[in-house]
């Protein structure tokens, strides 16, 4: 049949057809999982495919993973799947010590701060707010944290100013009563 020596004879490459979304999207730190790709040939039918390239999830940033077959006729065919590993994982704040913390009015406060840890690397914390220990009262301070995917975490702590020391009373030790 001239109809089947001429497809034979033609170079007719495999079709590809990558499995899963294209792209993909992975979180910083998490497993990722390729869903690989088929090859099919109209003459041979399925056809091998060899993945190539490799995704760090351990570092933000696009990667391209290729497949490609090769047919029984030598006919190749390829296809590519980006792969975006992003962050959107704020980091996680810890309060270092007691809280909420008591302080004596009039004393000096001095805050323990807080750490924060994060799958993109060291990340520093910010601490905002203010304790007057002049002054009886709650006050809140706030730690935070912001990763270089710009997420957020926050903390915070309260601090009790208060008075619990009894009031002296003092007076010269001579008394003068009038009637």
């Amino acid at each position: 049949n001239v109809l089947n020596i001429y497809r034979y004879n033609v170079a007719v490459p495999p079709v590809m057809t990558i499995i899963g979304s294209n792209p993909a999207t992975v979180e910083l730190g998490s497993a990722y999982v390729d869903g690989g790709a088929t090859a099919l040939n109209e003459n041979h039918g399925n056809t091998p495919v060899t993945p190539s390239g490799n995704v760090d999830t351990s570092k933000v940033g696009s990667y391209v993973v290729t497949y490609s077959a090769t047919d029984l006729d030598g006919n190749t065919a390829s296809a590519s799947r980006t792969v975006n590993v992003v962050d959107t994982t704020a980091p996680e704040v810890t309060v270092t010590g007691d809280n909420p913390v008591t302080t004596e009015l009039g004393d000096t406060y001095t805050d323990a701060g807080a750490t924060a840890t994060d799958l993109s690397g060291t990340v520093e914390v910010v601490t905002s707010g203010t304790v007057d220990t002049d002054t009886v009262g709650e006050y809140t301070l706030t730690y935070t944290s912001t990763d270089a995917s710009e997420n957020a975490g926050t903390a915070t702590r309260t601090v009790n100013v208060t008075d619990t020391v009894k009031p002296v009373f003092t007076s010269s030790s001579t008394f003068i009563v009038d009637e």
